[in-house]
């Protein structure tokens, strides 16, 4: 007997793409995160680090989880408090989707939307310093802090990397997921590089995110992107980086649920995009892992509404030619992306990071040099 839904967190299934993937070339293989009870990805480091504070004794019965969020990881995070008794702060902002809003209050998380962009036309560095000023105004609260804490990159390292692997029986050409705090990417890449050398790592951005370099400009997926490099992220780690636009994203998400049955964000998509386009160039026999950190249930009123879609001019049907030609077309953002990094040490500072989050990251970081 299950005694909480926190428990079936994890061992999510491995799903291939028979009527978008060919036979003569590699297999690509999709990481489905949905079938996490919180419905993402986020679930896993959201649990790891909540039950990490716990153990230090961070956050306590009674407790305020706050937490700077445009969607999955603050969904985590409330569906948690619901079931330990948290009271749950979740800053979003403009682009965070109505079925977002929506779940997070369904799980009786109190919702504050951000509305003044930062120094990149985004919203996360005022979502990040308002969740560090209230946090530190309420009593007894906890920050988790997805930017900046590398307990996200370490919860999966320790699960989600090996559970991978396993289920792979080792048997992976090159593995695919998308960037925005760091966590995933740089947990998986890590525990890669270490007991499977040979896997190349790749990681998606957003076209307009400066994550791996470039210029910012304004964007559309949700989910995805940063204005800097986020310090659960190792570039030495990455071994090339795609960015996707908005419309190839979107447009490849709709086409999976279309052709393959199986719904997914647009970050998801630019991911699946890119998966197909490595599996091009891979012999039968060669996998492709390619995360899917979320389904499609959240993005109703933009990805999947007509409307919407012709609102930004994107286009809204396409065959599975289409998809496929699209992938072949695509070219690395970088191929050295530690040439590209754009961290912002100085960040730590004016946007006042939890000093939990900078003791846990001191800690870490004192183990890795004596391991």
């Amino acid at each position: 007997m299950i005694q909480s839904i926190l428990e079936t967190i994890g061992n999510t299934p491995l799903i291939t793409i028979p009527n978008t993937n060919k036979a003569n070339e590699g297999q690509v293989l999709l990481k489905y995160e949905r079938f996490n009870p919180g419905g993402s990805i986020k679930d896993r480091p959201a649990i790891y680090i909540i039950q990490e504070a716990e153990r230090r004794g961070w956050l306590k019965p009674g407790g305020t989880i706050i937490e700077s969020s445009s969607g999955n990881f603050g969904i985590s995070l409330a569906m948690i408090g619901a079931a330990k008794g948290y009271r749950v702060i979740i800053l979003a902002d403009p682009k965070t989707t109505s079925a977002n809003l929506a779940l997070l209050k369904g799980f009786g998380a109190e919702v504050i939307v951000v509305t003044e962009q930062d120094d990149s036309g985004s919203y996360h560095k005022t979502r990040i310093a308002l969740a560090n000023k209230l946090a530190k105004e309420i009593e007894y609260a906890y920050r988790p802090d997805q930017c900046f804490n590398m307990l996200n990159s370490e919860a999966h390292f320790k699960s989600t990397a090996r559970e991978i692997l396993d289920a792979c029986s080792g048997n992976i050409a090159a593995f695919i997921t998308a960037v925005s705090t760091g966590g995933q990417l740089g947990g998986i890449s890590s525990y890669m590089k270490t007991y499977a050398p040979d896997v190349r790592i790749i990681g998606v951005d957003a076209a307009g995110s400066t994550i791996f370099g470039g210029q910012a400009k304004p964007y559309r997926i949700p989910g995805i992107g940063l204005s800097w490099t986020p310090v659960n992220l190792h570039l030495s780690d990455i071994d090339s980086a795609y960015q996707i636009t908005d419309q190839q994203a979107f447009l490849a998400a709709r086409a999976f649920a279309r052709h393959e049955g199986i719904l997914m964000g647009p970050s998801s998509g630019a991911c699946a995009l890119v998966a197909l386009k490595i599996a091009q160039e891979l012999a039968p026999g060669e996998r492709v892992v390619c995360m899917v950190s979320d389904g499609g249930e959240r993005y109703i009123q933009t990805l999947f509404n007509e409307e919407w879609m012709t609102e930004q001019e994107f286009a809204t049907v396409s065959d599975t030619e289409e998809i496929r030609a699209m992938a072949r077309q695509l070219q690395p953002w970088s191929l050295c992306p530690t040439d590209e990094a754009n961290y912002r040490p100085d960040l730590i500072q004016s946007l006042d990071v939890p000093e939990t989050t900078l003791s846990i990251n001191a800690e870490m970081s004192n183990r890795a040099v004596h391991r």
